[in-house]
């Protein structure tokens, strides 16, 4: 009976235990996996934990942080405190003020609650577009309230290059873009001035209207045997004094 040469089964016996290694982390990970169950709030900690630790991300070298640092320089410490006082005078209630920062920043809008209760503020009473808003530590939840947040704010007017993506306030990429969304939706907001915008109107810019016009068609029609001013205009014009083509002019 032929046997294999004693120099493979090394090889192979190394290679079942790094199969063994795996499948035994594979074990480890599906064991934690398990342990947390989004039906539970008792377990949000470890989900939480977990979501941290997957968003965590180490930092970036050369172009990447050349570019992190330019979209850093955006932010506007100016504006930061603007956006809180309006915030505070729009959503009333028993808000707290954060402390400065753009870090503070963050963490006071990132669970998204704030956030939805300033664009519901922006409707009249009970008519809000969320209308319900869960007080949850799970990850996954507050991140569903920035979505239906930056849906809302789109309904409510704001353009869709104005948005923010939710990664740019849940992981702090772009803090920029969210103070440029909040400022698009006070401008919206004070530009309908329908009654539910509270705060100092000097905050921000109102948004020029459309003064769209409408013509009959008998004016339509007159306005076809018009020369416009843009071809220039024969007003004014006149022959009075002119002398015949090759008549020599007269000198006295």
């Amino acid at each position: 009976m032929l046997r294999r040469p004693s120099s493979e089964r090394p090889r192979r016996e190394a290679d079942g235990d790094a199969s063994g290694d795996h499948l035994s982390a594979w074990v480890r990970d599906a064991a934690v996996l398990r342990q947390i169950s989004p039906q539970s709030d008792s377990r949000t900690e470890s989900g939480i934990d977990l979501a941290a630790a997957m968003a965590n991300r180490g930092p970036s070298y050369g172009l990447s942080r050349e570019v992190q640092e330019k979209i850093e320089q955006k932010y506007d410490a100016d504006l930061e405190s603007r956006l809180v006082d309006w915030i505070l005078a729009q959503c009333g209630g028993n808000l707290e003020r954060p402390a400065p920062g753009k870090q503070n920043f963050q963490d006071w809008l990132m669970d998204g609650t704030i956030l939805c209760r300033l664009i519901n503020s922006l409707y009249p009473e009970g008519q809000g577009p969320i209308k319900k808003i869960p007080e949850t530590k799970m990850a996954f939840k507050q991140m569903e309230k920035i979505s239906q947040f930056l849906q809302a704010a789109e309904a409510y007017g704001v353009v869709g290059t104005d948005i923010f993506q939710t990664v740019d306030l849940w992981e702090g990429k772009d803090m920029a873009a969210v103070q440029r969304t909040l400022m698009a939706l006070g401008s919206e907001a004070l530009t309908k001035d329908d009654g539910c915008y509270h705060g100092n109107r000097d905050w921000f810019r109102r948004k020029a209207k459309g003064n769209r016009r409408s013509f009959t068609d008998e004016q339509l029609r007159q306005g076809q045997s018009l020369i416009g001013l843009q071809m220039g205009s024969n007003r004014g014009a006149s022959q009075a004094g002119m002398t015949g083509y090759g008549t020599p002019r007269q000198i006295m």
